[in-house]
């Protein structure tokens, strides 16, 4: 293991890990019925369905004006487009296809960085005036909205018979057992997570 930028190791970490909890969350979620999957819950959105979908916005939004500022272009002129539709997919298994797609973009910005890197800034032209983060700040934010919200999609789980996956865990050595499986159909490796 490298000592070497540090903080784009912790940062790469959690870009996995956040893609390891969707994958396992969403699959729980696979197992709903359409009925419960749209079913009007108590929670900040009203259902599984519209929370879903909104962090998948947000992902959209944030990942956009990241990788335009790594490629140098200027910042996206309508931010907002990524809120057109408040709730895109109307299916759970095309909702965690893309989501599957969005947690890769973000594995491979996060793979990008050099500490350095990572104080660069990023501009998002909202309407009201710039909001201009840096690149690690930006994550951080994105990480904790992720967390958020599957905290909240797990609450709602369990007023359903589908069981909500264990979530709480980040990747102790001595269960690598234990996500195996998931590493597996994720096509991740142990050495890959923790080069």
């Amino acid at each position: 293991m490298t000592t070497d930028n540090p903080l784009r190791q912790h940062l790469l970490r959690m870009a996995y890990n956040n893609a390891w909890a969707n994958y396992r969350l969403l699959g729980a979620c696979l197992q709903l019925s359409p009925a419960d999957f749209e079913a009007q819950r108590c929670s900040f959105f009203p259902s599984i369905k519209a929370t879903l979908n909104h962090s998948l916005c947000v992902d959209w939004f944030y990942l956009d004006a990241m990788e335009r500022e790594l490629q140098g272009l200027a910042p996206h002129p309508d931010c907002y487009v990524f809120f057109e539709r408040e709730q895109p997919y109307a299916q759970c298994a095309e909702l965690r296809a893309e989501q599957m797609r969005v947690d890769e973009r973000l594995i491979r910005y996060c793979e990008a960085q050099t500490d350095a890197d990572l104080q660069r800034t990023v501009t998002i032209a909202r309407p009201g005036g710039p909001q201009v983060d840096t690149r690690s700040r930006l994550l951080a934010h994105l990480f904790q909205h992720q967390i958020h919200h599957r905290g909240q999609v797990h609450a709602m789980l369990a007023g359903t018979t589908v069981a909500p996956p264990q979530l709480d865990e980040f990747f102790c050595a001595g269960e690598a057992e234990e996500r195996a499986a998931d590493f597996a159909a994720l096509g991740w490796t142990e050495a890959q997570v923790f080069a």
